[in-house]
């Protein structure tokens, strides 16, 4: 069966690196990256003369949810021609709606796919040392006020994704250590390979 995998969780918890070792891993997969979108959308920001802040409420009320709906058609579109999309994005609003998943689910079944989603789990203080690391653009307001920034990121796996009949699978990824990264890469990559 065709597959759309969501990697997800919070930022700095390793979605691009894993994201990335698990489509050079897996056969027949494409690889589609949210970030890829960011030029575009600092041209929105652009045109209408506000400052680029992907925590603003401009981008929150302008681009946010647009850019995840163009990956996510963008991926039921590749399902034509592949039989696994792997997109790696935060997905922080949608995975916490469980309206919005079974749109994406509804979107799949068109395609004959199901829905995987990655839920990365990663401890706050590596994800802290990440972001340091990283030294991205993005990340410097979070960085400037992390004592701030962290109450707001909740890493605890969300509810509807919990749920067993909800109609995807979910598969933790741990990854707070290397060790940690090693097992659930030889873990999880059969599981994706299997052919429901």
């Amino acid at each position: 069966m065709k597959k759309m995998i969501l990697v997800t969780s919070p930022p700095a918890c390793g979605k691009t690196y894993i994201s990335k070792q698990l489509a050079k891993n897996l056969k027949h997969v494409v690889y589609l990256d949210k970030d890829t979108l960011i030029p575009l959308s600092n041209r929105v920001f652009a045109a209408a003369h506000e400052p680029v802040n992907r925590s603003s409420p401009f981008f929150e009320e302008n681009i946010r949810d647009y850019e995840y709906e163009a990956i996510v058609d963008i991926g039921v579109e590749a399902l034509e021609y592949d039989d696994i999309v792997l997109i790696n994005a935060p997905f922080t609003k949608e995975v916490h709606n469980e309206e919005t998943l079974e749109r994406f689910r509804t979107k799949l079944r068109t395609k004959g796919a199901k829905l995987v989603i990655i839920w990365v789990v990663t401890d706050p203080e590596v994800c802290h040392q990440r972001m340091v690391e990283r030294n991205s653009d993005r990340d410097t307001w979070k960085l400037e006020h992390w004592d701030e920034y962290i109450k707001t990121v909740d890493f605890s796996i969300p509810k509807p994704l919990e749920r067993l009949d909800a109609g995807h699978d979910l598969i933790l990824f741990h990854n707070s250590s290397d060790a940690e990264f090693d097992a659930s890469m030889a873990a999880i990559l059969p599981q994706l390979e299997e052919d429901d």
